[in-house]
């Protein structure tokens, strides 16, 4: 009988995130600090405004792209939060998520032997999507001692004349890094200068600590050449209401558009709805989590400063990204035995790419009370590991 599967699906490797969490969560009085998903409700206002949708029987398709009045809001806050002003009806699209919008992003943009630069520790989608795109992934190894921050000379040294799309996934997923102005300046001039285009995803850009998110698309002559990608998962609390969105130039929306139309139709009517609301009316809600997972960010930093844990501080994201390279085994046997004698699980950090190596994915998404237990049985666990040496 003949192979059912492409080829290329089956070289693909699953997700290494997942499994932990999937024992885990048959363990008793084990804790998880490793998927990313707030431990916030949605704020009440968008989960009343879905309910009403639904009340008023707005189940129907939306058009393909969106609701008008939801991308009119998304153009109003891109405006206002990276000072790009995009068309709503030409360039803006409503996806599933924002991994939707990745996909379809890099369907839409490469030809067989496209290379597509992907700096990494970072989000575990970007590789196969790029490979499912008929694209080749090439991955650049950011640094510990940059604070895995992508710079000029990571760019030299991986870009060929085949290279079209640079992927900037800032703030960062795992590592929790993010790219300040200064640091993008560099870099869009690079690319300005090799004709590349840039996806850059920001679906944490609600989430910094430091300073303000700047998105590449605000500096000067990027916004033709960038994709911007976002969502309403980590910032507003809406993981399960799978809504993205993408904005960009028009030629590049459009087919975007059309993919989608085949693909997906449109994203959920009732999510939408609730999407126009939490845009409008729920920044105050948004910037009271914010705080709160600052100061769980400060509490980690100090925990890991008290027991010797070497990380450097992050300032985006709800991520750390602390070594383990000090005890001699791999992120994955360190992450096992974690789960296995002191029931807390965590992400090995090469299920970002082989240069998380050495490094675990901490979520600070969860209560103080858990993240205080968690700490107290880390410290213990390498307390021991520490005493046998």
């Amino acid at each position: 009988m003949r192979n059912p599967l492409s080829k290329k699906i089956i070289d693909i490797q699953p997700s290494g995130i997942r499994k932990f969490f999937d024992v885990a969560n048959e363990m008793k009085d084990a804790i998880s600090l490793g998927v990313g998903e707030p431990d916030f409700d949605t704020p009440w206002r968008i989960r009343e405004e879905g309910i009403f949708s639904l009340e008023k029987g707005r189940t129907f398709y939306t058009s393909n792209a969106g609701l008008k009045e939801l991308r009119q809001e998304i153009s109003s806050y891109l405006e206002r939060k990276i000072h790009v002003s995009y068309d709503p009806m030409r360039e803006t699209l409503v996806t599933v998520g924002g991994s939707e919008a990745i996909d379809v992003g890099l369907r839409c943009m490469l030809d067989p032997g496209d290379e597509v630069l992907i700096p990494q520790p970072s989000y575990v989608s970007y590789l196969p999507c790029t490979v499912m795109a008929g694209g080749a992934a090439v991955v650049i190894p950011l640094k510990y001692e940059n604070e895995f921050k992508l710079t000029v000379e990571d760019l030299e040294r991986y870009t060929t004349p085949a290279t079209k799309i640079l992927i900037m996934p800032f703030p960062n997923n795992p590592t929790g890094s993010i790219m300040t102005r200064e640091d993008l300046e560099p870099v869009a001039e690079f690319v300005k200068e090799h004709d590349l285009y840039v996806m850059s995803d920001e679906i944490y850009s609600e989430l910094t600590y430091q300073s303000e998110h700047v998105s590449i698309a605000g500096l000067p002559g990027m916004r033709e050449r960038t994709l911007v990608i976002n969502g309403f998962s980590k910032g507003f609390a809406m993981t399960g209401w799978r809504l993205g969105y993408c904005c960009g130039p028009e030629v590049l929306i459009e087919q975007m558009t059309k993919l989608h139309q085949f693909a997906i139709m449109c994203a959920p009517t009732t999510s939408q709805y609730a999407a126009v609301e939490g845009l409008r009316n729920c920044e105050g809600d948004v910037e009271q989590m914010r705080r709160s997972y600052n100061q769980r960010r400060r509490f980690l930093m100090h925990e890991f400063r008290r027991i010797g844990l070497e990380c450097f501080e992050p300032f985006g994201a709800f991520y750390v990204f602390p070594s383990i390279k000090e005890f001699g085994m791999s992120s994955e046997e360190f992450a096992t035995r974690l789960l296995r004698e002191e029931k807390v699980a965590v992400v090995p950090g090469n299920a970002f790419g082989d240069c998380g190596e050495g490094f675990l994915r901490i979520s600070y998404a969860y209560s103080l009370d858990d993240l205080k237990e968690a700490l107290g049985r880390l410290e213990r666990f390498i307390t021991g590991l520490r005493e046998r040496r």
